[in-house]
């Protein structure tokens, strides 16, 4: 079995069930402007994404005035927060798997395109945030994903290289990002695939 050093996580869809917290509180900030983005767009297009390109969209296809963005965008990060509080809780799951990855001897990193103040506040409210060595949002001034920036810049801050590593994503534009970066890749189809049995199966621990 090849030695790898590190696991690296994306959040949404992956640690924590929060896909569809983003999409309810993007469509409750587009509809303050009679906009919204359906279900069929938002899987094809949107998913995975950070909300600057979703609104950066909309207005290409003429669906969305550029003038709406900053004020889509503030109110979004507050209806984010309210339903963060409303729904995330402690996940056991998670706790345990990666509490067997850190005793394992992994180096661990998640990797998001949310703003790191959303990351910080879900991994904390899923008391998960104290296994990682590296937390890294999209506000952090690399490109977000489908670029491979913010694994590459995980990479470099954790001081291996993209084949000592492996990726967990579940959205297209994150698979196509952690692919990018050279590092192998566990594609997942939801947050309830990702414990401790998929590790063991792929012969990780």
């Amino acid at each position: 079995m090849k030695k790898y050093k590190a696991i690296i996580f994306d959040l949404d869809g992956v640690l924590v069930d929060a896909t569809e917290w983003h999409y309810e509180a993007l469509n409750k900030a587009l509809g303050l402007f009679g906009r919204v983005i359906n279900r069929d767009d938002h899987l094809k297009i949107y998913n995975g994404l950070p909300t600057n390109r979703k609104l950066e969209i909309m207005s290409e296809k003429g669906e969305l005035p550029m003038s709406t963005h900053e004020i889509i965008k503030t109110m979004k990060k507050k209806y984010t927060c309210e339903i963060i509080n409303q729904n995330c809780r402690p996940n056991h799951k998670k706790q345990l798997l990666l509490n067997h990855l850190k005793n394992k001897g992994y180096l661990l990193a998640c990797c998001s395109n949310a703003q790191k103040h959303s990351v910080l506040n879900m991994l904390e409210m899923s008391q998960i945030d104290q296994y990682f060595d590296q937390i890294i949002g999209n506000d952090e001034g690399y490109k977000p994903k489908p670029a491979p920036d913010i694994y590459l810049a995980a990479f470099d801050r954790l001081n291996i290289t993209a084949t000592e590593a492996i990726i967990v994503e579940d959205a297209p534009h994150g698979i196509e990002a952690a692919k990018r970066s050279g590092a192998p890749v566990i594609e997942v189809k939801g947050c309830e695939d990702v414990d401790l049995a998929l590790f063991a199966k792929l012969n990780l621990i």
